[in-house]
């Protein structure tokens, strides 16, 4: 092996990342092959974003705001927090990587329940950590369980709401529950990547929760709902002591020009981007609803993908869609996940999923 690499990092799997549609398409000799597999919205950004991304062009010599201080003031003026309690990201992917090296080191202990975001136990790897898993109940995160498995060692505790890959959401009151049993001195990560989409009545205004909890820390993204997945902005609202740690770690410039205009127009569209995540969730909705009338039994979705449990068939499905050109996200052993995308690929995704499977296996 060239040079000297940490065994931690050489052991890494490494993030694999959903199949692309060309791929697919080359592999299986079709045409059209369609990618419902990395809960993409099916929009191009607003008008005002996009407008937004061509006129900031003229500075791409120059490099960003490493602080990206005028989108930190659109942010907490958007939830309702000041300044120093918000810090921004490449993604909220990169800020959950930040948060493992500013809190948690070699043979420290990290929660989850699983199966959740792939990225976790990468995360976890790369700082030498010791990853505490507990099984989802029901396609839940199950907060007593896992509450139960921290102990003095656990530095960090991941919460995934909606959780991903399943959907599923825990209701606020829940969460309060389980922050009054974790030690202080475990930080509680409430991952809402897909928050924007969720209707569950159950779930309110996590930022209401931080003035009571300094160790909880929220993360957020632009990503999705937004629908700004290839710009990469992401952000955490926390303690503002919370804050400055997870700055710390901060890649220079990670944030780039381009991403931060971007953010801050779509803040200024909200609206429009609620109209947009409200046609989403009217698709999950029949989407839903046809898999029911079909025989299917899938927990109640409410992030903008839907979660076929078939276990062991996963990887089988994930492959027969494939030969239709409908590309999914397979987690072998587990279930697939399917985004919700525009009407059309909804109904193409339905058709394929009837022809390979018309008896369902969930």
């Amino acid at each position: 092996m060239t040079g000297r690499p940490r065994a931690a990092v050489a052991a890494l799997p490494g993030y694999q990342p959903g199949r692309s549609a060309a791929a697919v398409a080359a592999e299986h000799g079709i045409a059209d092959a369609i990618k419902m597999a990395s809960n993409e919205l099916p929009f191009g950004p607003l008008p005002s974003v996009a407008g937004a991304i061509s006129g900031g062009i003229e500075h791409l010599g120059l490099y960003a705001d490493h602080g990206a201080a005028a989108l930190r003031a659109d942010i907490a003026a958007f939830v309702g927090l000041d300044a120093d309690q918000v810090t921004v990201g490449a993604g909220s992917a990169g800020i959950l990587q930040q948060l493992l090296l500013s809190y948690v080191g070699v043979g420290d202990k990290v929660a989850m329940c699983w199966p959740s975001f792939e990225a976790y136990p990468l995360f976890t790897a790369l700082v030498e950590a010791e990853e505490i898993r507990v099984p989802l109940l029901d396609e839940t995160f199950d907060l007593p369980s896992l509450a139960a498995a921290i102990d003095a060692d656990t530095k960090l505790a991941f919460v995934t709401n909606p959780n991903n890959p399943t959907g599923t959401v825990v209701g606020t009151d829940e969460i309060i529950g389980f922050l009054g049993s974790v030690p202080p001195t475990c930080l509680v990560v409430l991952d809402e990547a897909y928050s924007e989409f969720v209707t569950d009545e159950r779930v309110t205004d996590s930022t209401l929760l931080l003035p009571d909890h300094p160790n909880l820390v929220i993360t957020r993204t632009f990503s999705k709902a937004h629908g700004l997945a290839g710009l990469r902005v992401g952000y955490a609202l926390g303690h503002p002591e919370v804050i400055g740690m997870i700055d710390r770690t901060l890649v220079p410039f990670a944030v780039n020009e381009l991403a931060q205009r971007a953010a801050r127009a779509s803040i200024d569209a909200a609206s429009e981007m609620r109209a947009r995540v409200a046609a989403v969730v009217a698709e999950r909705t029949r989407v839903t609803g046809a898999l029911r009338d079909g025989g299917w039994n899938i927990p109640e979705p409410q992030g903008n993908f839907v979660w076929l449990p078939v276990t062991a068939d996963a990887a089988a499905l994930g492959n027969d869609l494939e030969r239709r050109g409908v590309v999914t996200r397979a987690f072998a052993g587990v279930g697939v996940r399917v985004t919700i995308a525009s009407r059309d690929w909804n109904d193409r995704f339905l058709a394929a999923l009837a022809e390979v499977r018309p008896k369902p296996t969930c």
